[in-house]
């Protein structure tokens, strides 16, 4: 595994739990600053949209900047947000550094994962994405239990304080071992990304990506691109239809404790950490085939969840198998609409925009079906439902592909 790959993960770790960990700190924050919960929800909602917006904006304001030195500065932005909630002192500016650090999160991930694939052979980019993922994972398992303990016992800013020692540590790692020359097209004379000493032939799957803001939108001309992003952001919102209430689920319709939840969002988090990685290697060997595979599961556990929702035993093995098969496609589905793209920085970053509106989407629903009366198992048949359309999309993006006729490839100049 090339080292670089272990310094985006960190990265992927530190922005990851910078997302999570506010929910087992916004208690103590609202106290803090004597603000109401709702106003402090904003850290939680506020970030979420700076996400989406960061995720276009700075991508297209930095197309052309080499990819590694836009890497520094996203985590630099990232080690900058955090040290002003660290020291904020009151809730204006701890907003501020909220939606400071969450403009780098989409742009992080969306150039990271270019970054990621260009280190390893061609074959094996998806599970190099995954690798870069696992950060983020691994975040989700731990993000809210870290919150809550390092802020029990010596205050949020702590944990503000070591997520920022955390960035700072990952802008270290991506400054010293991510290659000068990773995200563009090697060397003509060809590099060999796992020993970084020239190879017999250059690789030839990955051409140069476009650089120049024009060249990224005309990606997007792209039925494929499309078709992805589209699958991605109802694979999200299937996933987080569910999950954005599953504590209802399991605490009134399956009979867990409330003390209960925190182990059982372990559980689930323990299944996204396998499911991304497991998804990573089966998207190299066949990407639309695992991708497919992999939302039909999800649709297919939403629906077992919301049938088997009242037996405790079934509920901790579905929400595991639900983590497991809603990250799944998360690596393909970002390798697909990169190659589709030609390796446009735009379109990578698209996708995490796109997972944040199916985020929002499903939240939606599921509130929606819980307001109508269907009871709180009911945001689980909502999400197969959206989980569904998703395997439909996926689908024809996959006829599409295997149909010469309509095989649509983006320009790259």
């Amino acid at each position: 595994m090339p080292s670089g790959l272990v310094a985006l993960a960190l990265g992927g770790f530190g922005i990851g739990l910078t997302e999570f960990l506010i929910a087992g700190l916004l208690p103590q924050v609202a106290s803090s600053f004597t603000v109401s919960e709702a106003a402090a929800g904003w850290l939680i909602s506020g970030y979420a949209l700076s996400v989406a917006v960061g995720a276009i904006a700075l991508t297209a304001a930095t197309a052309p900047l080499p990819r590694k030195q836009v890497l520094l500065g996203l985590v630099a932005l990232f080690v900058v947000g955090n040290l002003l909630s660290a020291i904020a002192p009151n809730y204006p500016v701890m907003l501020l550094g909220r939606i400071v650090a969450a403009l780098c999160h989409g742009s992080f991930f969306g150039i990271g994962s270019l970054v990621a694939r260009s280190l390893v052979a061609p074959e094996k980019k998806s599970q190099a994405v995954a690798i870069m993922f696992a950060g983020l994972t691994v975040a989700n398992v731990l993000g809210v239990p870290f919150g809550a303990l390092v802020g029990e016992r010596w205050g949020w800013r702590a944990a503000f304080w070591a997520v920022t020692a955390i960035g700072v540590l990952a802008l270290a790692g991506i400054a010293a071992l991510v290659p000068a020359w990773a995200g563009r097209a090697r060397p003509a004379t060809g590099t060999d990304p796992l020993q970084g000493r020239p190879s017999a032939e250059a690789d030839e799957s990955d051409p140069a990506p476009p650089s120049g803001l024009r060249a990224q939108l005309r990606a997007f001309r792209s039925w494929q691109v499309w078709l992805t992003l589209t699958a991605t952001a109802l694979s999200y919102g299937g996933m987080f239809g569910a999950f954005s209430y599953i504590a209802y689920t399991f605490t009134e319709v399956s009979g867990f404790a409330p003390a209960d939840v925190a182990w059982l969002l372990m559980v689930y988090g323990v299944g996204l950490v396998v499911g991304n990685l497991v998804g990573g290697r089966a998207a190299d060997r066949d990407r639309d085939r695992a991708l497919v595979l992999a939302l039909s599961g999800l649709t297919l556990t939403l629906a077992l969840f919301g049938l088997l929702a009242g037996s405790a035993t079934a509920s901790v093995v579905l929400v595991f198998v639900m983590g497991v098969t809603g990250f799944a496609s998360v690596p393909g589905m970002i390798t697909r609409v990169t190659d589709y793209a030609h390796g446009a920085a735009l379109a990578a970053s698209a996708n995490v925009s796109a997972s944040n509106v199916g985020n929002a989407l499903g939240a939606w629903l599921g509130g929606l079906a819980i307001t109508a009366g269907l009871g709180y198992a009911s945001p689980l048949y909502v999400g197969a439902g959206i989980a569904l359309l998703s395997t439909v999309v996926m689908v024809i993006a996959a006829r599409r592909a295997r149909t010469p006729r309509v095989v649509d490839r983006a320009p790259t100049s």
